[in-house]
Order: C-alpha cells, then structure tokens, then sequence
C-alpha cells in the first residue's frame, strides 16, 4: 500500500473510532422533542450519532445508578428539578461550565437558572397548569377553568383527567407545586377534590394531553409545553396559568461515567445555543425558551407565553430540596389514596355533589352538618402537617427515587394503611352524603 493511501486509509479509521460511540441521551421527555433536537444536531454534526433512551424520571434515575461508570449514557435531561438534586447528592454529575450560554439570565423569578456547582444547566423553562378543549366544554355548556380550586366544582365531574406522580415526573412537579402553593393539608384537600372529579388517572404524563386534544377528557393538569404544543399544533386547546403555579428550568446534565463526555458536550452546548433554543418554538414543541425573547431575533410567535412574566406573578417559589426530601411521601400518598382508590374517590364525590344539590334546593341544618362530615372525611389528607413534621416520619422515605419499596417492608406496611383508611373514609364520606341528600 502506498504510504499517502495507507494514511489516507488510517485517517479514516481513526476518524470513525473517534466517533464510534454515539452520544446515549437518557430522558423522560416526549419524541417530538427528542426527535427534534436529534435530527437538527446530527445534520450540524454528521459524524456524531445521537441515541435516545425514553424513560420516565424514576427509571431514568434506576438505569444511571445500575450502570457502572463508563458504561452510563452520557446526558440526563428532564424536567424535574428534583430529580437533578437526587443526581448530584449522588455523585452522578459532572461539570460542564463551558456549555452555558451566556445569554440567560441567572434566574428565572427567584429560582437559579443554572445549578450552582455548574453540575446542571437550565435549557427551556416550564410552568404548571391546565388545558382544556373548547369543543369539549361548548357542548357540555362547561365554563373555561382559570385557578386550580375551579376544578373542585361540580359541574366538571368526569371531566377532568390527570396522571399520577410516581408515573410522571412533571405530574409530580404540578402537585407539588399546589402542595407548595397552598400548604400541606389545604393542598391535599384541594388536590382530592379535583381528582374526585378525575375521569382518569393516567398511566403516563403524555396521556393526559392526548385526550384533551382528541377530546377524550375536556381538561387535563398539566405542564404548559403540552398544552401549548396542542394549541399551536392546531388543536382545539387552550391552556392557562393559574395563580398558584411555579416556573422552574428543564435542565440538562453531564453524567457522570458515560461513555462519550467530549461529544455530549457538544449536544448540550447545541441545545443551550440560541440554535437550539428556537427548536423550543417549533409547535410540536412550544417550550419555552431559557433566554429574553428579544435575544432570539424576533422570531418567537405573537401571543406566546412570556414565562419571564408568569414567574414574576407566580405566587410560588419553588423548592426543589423540600420536593426532594418528601418525594416519596407525596407519590406514595397519592397512589395510595387517588390511584388505587379512584373509584371509591368518585363515588364519594359525586354523592357529595348530589347531597350539595338537593340542600341546595332545600336546606337543612342536620342535612348540612353531615355533608360538612363528609367532606372532611373524604377530603383529609391521611397525613396531615402535624404528622409530616414529626421528627422520624420521614425516615422510611429518605431513600433514593430509583429504590423499589419491597413487600414487607416498614414503608409497605405505611403504604397498606394508608390504602386501607382511605377506601375507609371514601365509604364513610358516601354513607354521610347518601344519608344528607336523603333529608
């Protein structure tokens, strides 16, 4: 071979080795985005190959902890600010100071938009909210919800949709942040309310805004890029920011022991780019972008969301360490008491909505104090605040988001009575409603 061909040939063969491994991308976060960012970084970089691993947040934990450094992909990139505080408690990040991008501010309202130790950066901004199809609630002569509370009313009975939060990072940030907004017992009770009048509880965070849009449910609590996504994709949709919400950044991070640092880098420096920040505008997307909209060169539509403004008014400054420290409670409680018990939640409510009707139409001192009773039953949360802050309680929690409770187990045994007091107190609420509409 001659000596030009044979380095010719070497060249390539070092070329390719260098980029044999593609950048693995772990995240909860739907195709349309994935897809996006995928193609548009591949055709800027066309020797570097991207792979996507679609996992919800707590899996996506799970499969960076069970794989040893050097073999874990190379980026996690979510939406929950949690998530990257369990991450970097455990050593699981890497810095990367040099992707920032300077255009963004340092906070969005009063929340960081970069951690600290530069061991995660904020790439699209989010907030929390509801969506519902205008065709849905014309022909059910419903009115369009504005606060959270709006859904507690009766007249959205079935008509409302969720997912859970142990199956959606982003469902866990929206209960949260009532949780947050509110407090701990009004929160809760809030909170039962409106899934009293669930018609569903989800499997995945995406099924919620699927139904909206095909009008399978009319309103769905969601975050805002599924309901703009809908809207701007030509759905009959709209969204609103209730006063109670919170604006924290979607982030992305280096992982620690993944196989391709160097062009993980280069993703994410793409994705942090003003580049890659007006992929965020395309309407299958509809995030929102970490950067002033008069830094992207007049291209964000007319009417888009200005999130800078929804986090100066929000009434929430989220924390995400106490999101952390009590994940497990909330999640737990949720399944065990929503989830699990959805059916018995519904009967409850709706004989309560009934009960309020007819007294309504004829009130009745001994008929209202038995609804009061019922909707304290139905409505309590099975742990108030007093219990939370008990020294101790949260013990069994404090472990890791990717830990799977085992059979058995102390939290097992919590879980159970939980369960168990909760269809309890929905047969009570039942009974004390069914017997107040019969006054």
């Amino acid at each position: 071979m001659r000596p030009r061909l044979c380095a010719a040939v070497l060249a390539c063969l070092f070329s390719a080795a260098v980029h044999a491994a593609p950048i693995t991308i772990v995240t909860s976060f739907p195709k349309e985005i994935t897809e996006t960012y995928k193609k548009a970084f591949e055709k800027k970089y066309p020797d570097i190959k991207v792979e996507i691993l679609n996992k919800n947040t707590v899996a996506s934990l799970a499969y960076v902890k069970e794989n040893a450094p050097g073999q874990r992909p190379d980026i996690f990139w979510a939406s929950a600010p949690d998530a990257f505080e369990v991450m970097s408690r455990e050593k699981l990040l890497e810095k990367a100071p040099e992707v920032k991008n300077p255009a963004a501010p340092a906070k969005i309202g009063n929340y960081p938009m970069n951690d600290p130790e530069d061991l995660y950066y904020g790439q699209a901004l989010s907030g929390y909210g509801i969506m519902w199809n205008t065709r849905y609630l014309k022909a059910n002569n419903l009115p369009a919800p504005a606060e959270w509370s709006d859904l507690t009313k009766p007249a959205y009975f079935g008509h409302v949709a969720t997912s859970s939060p142990s199956r959606s990072g982003t469902t866990h940030l929206t209960v949260e942040t009532i949780l947050q907004g509110e407090g701990w017992d009004k929160g809760w009770t809030q909170l039962l309310q409106i899934a009293g009048n669930c018609a569903a509880v989800t499997e995945r965070s995406f099924g919620v805004p699927d139904g909206v849009n095909s009008g399978q449910f009319g309103i769905g609590l969601v975050i805002d890029f599924f309901g703009l996504a809908g809207k701007y994709s030509g759905f009959p949709v709209e969204f609103v920011y209730p006063k109670v919400t919170s604006v924290v950044p979607a982030s992305i991070g280096l992982i620690a022991g993944g196989k391709n640092p160097a062009d993980a880098k280069k993703f994410m420096q793409f994705a942090l780019s003003s580049e890659g920040q007006l992929l965020l505008l395309d309407p299958k997307i509809s995030r929102l972008p970490i950067v002033p909209y008069d830094k992207l060169g007049g291209k964000v539509p007319a009417g888009y969301p200005n999130i800078f403004e929804v986090a100066q008014k929000s009434r929430v400054q989220f924390d995400s360490e106490l999101a952390e420290k009590r994940y497990h409670v909330v999640t737990s409680m949720f399944d065990q008491t929503v989830t699990f018990r959805l059916k018995e939640l519904q009967a409850a409510t709706k004989a309560i909505h009934e009960a309020e009707k007819k007294l309504a139409a004829k009130p009745n001192p001994k008929a209202a104090e038995l609804l009061k009773q019922a909707r304290d039953t139905a409505y309590a949360p099975v742990v108030d605040e007093a219990q939370l802050k008990k020294p101790g309680f949260l013990d069994p929690f404090l472990k890791s988001v990717s830990k799977k409770t085992e059979g058995g187990s102390p939290l097992a045994a919590i879980e159970e009575q939980w369960n168990t007091r909760a269809k309890a107190n929905y047969q009570k609420a039942l009974e004390l409603a069914q017997q107040a509409a019969a006054m």
